[in-house]
């Protein structure tokens, strides 16, 4: 009687280990799809709002914003220079601004939107894009990351 109970509560523990072993990398995968993110994120916050704007800044017409025409202008992602030219980037694996893959994120996938929307922030449409940033990892999870730029 008491192998059968012992044998019963091994069987509850092994599988206990087993589930917590399953989601081990779980936090890594976690940290690491932040960190990508943050990567792509000060990139594109560092480029001009829209094709037209100032360098240094400064508000640009609303006509334009480039909202009726989100994406590259032409250019390749080496010559990005605004927000909307990332819209559709598609990284997997994911690079860097010179086109060369990060090491240690060969299983990860980051996928980039750009929509105006500046009434989402109490501004007309044309004067804030929204810039939605998913990173997914090797177990599939994919994380969420949204970052507004002004047109100033």
């Amino acid at each position: 009687m008491t192998i059968v109970i012992i044998s019963i509560a091994i069987a509850g523990v092994v599988g206990a280990f087993a589930l917590i072993t399953g989601r081990s990398a779980d936090p890594l995968n976690q940290t690491r799809a932040v960190a990508l993110s943050q990567l792509y994120m000060d990139e594109i916050l560092s480029k001009s709002f829209a094709h037209d704007s100032p360098v240094g800044g400064g508000a640009v017409d609303a006509g334009d914003a480039d909202c009726n025409n989100l994406g590259p202008d032409g250019e390749t992602r080496r010559t990005f220079n605004d927000v909307d030219d990332y819209h559709t980037l598609n990284n997997a694996p994911p690079e860097n601004s010179e086109k060369e893959s990060l090491s240690g994120y060969n299983n990860f996938q980051v996928s980039i939107s750009v929509a105006c929307a500046g009434t989402e922030v109490g501004l007309s449409n044309h004067e804030a894009k929204r810039i939605d940033i998913t990173v997914t990892d090797p177990s599939g999870n994919a994380y969420l990351f949204s970052a507004y730029r002004g047109n100033f």
